[in-house]
């Protein structure tokens, strides 16, 4: 019944850990082929904003009295989609400030590079 477990922890922290791995290469990966793309500016008109939110509850030691308590965490990720002249249209990750500067409908310049949002300036 011991070997059981200790098999059960091993497989469950090797795929914890190769599950790390392999988020920590795709990042390094996309950062690294972002880096070696062109920065390109083409002209480019805001089609759509979205923002994702996301609540984390995390549980935490309480006050020493044995109660447990939650600290909930919330963050948000905002994205604005943008059609080229072309026809494409391409999802961009902004930050806060960025994005409540830009509204849908506005044309400009966008710079980008590879997946990276660089900036958008209205003409």
């Amino acid at each position: 019944m011991g070997t059981g477990f200790g098999s059960i922890f091993f497989i469950a922290f090797v795929l914890v850990i190769g599950i790390f791995i392999v988020t920590l290469v795709r990042g390094i990966t996309t950062w690294n082929k972002n880096n070696h793309s062109p920065r390109l500016t083409v002209t480019a008109r805001i089609v759509s904003k979205r923002t994702d939110i996301s609540h984390h509850t995390y549980a935490n030691a309480g006050d020493g009295s044995g109660a447990q308590g939650y600290h909930t965490a919330t963050s948000a990720m905002h994205y604005v989609t943008f059609e080229v002249e072309s026809g494409d249209r391409m999802e961009f990750s902004v930050g806060g400030s960025e994005y409540g500067m830009l509204a849908e409908g506005d044309t400009g310049n966008l710079t980008f590079q590879g997946t990276r949002y660089l900036s958008f300036h209205r003409s």
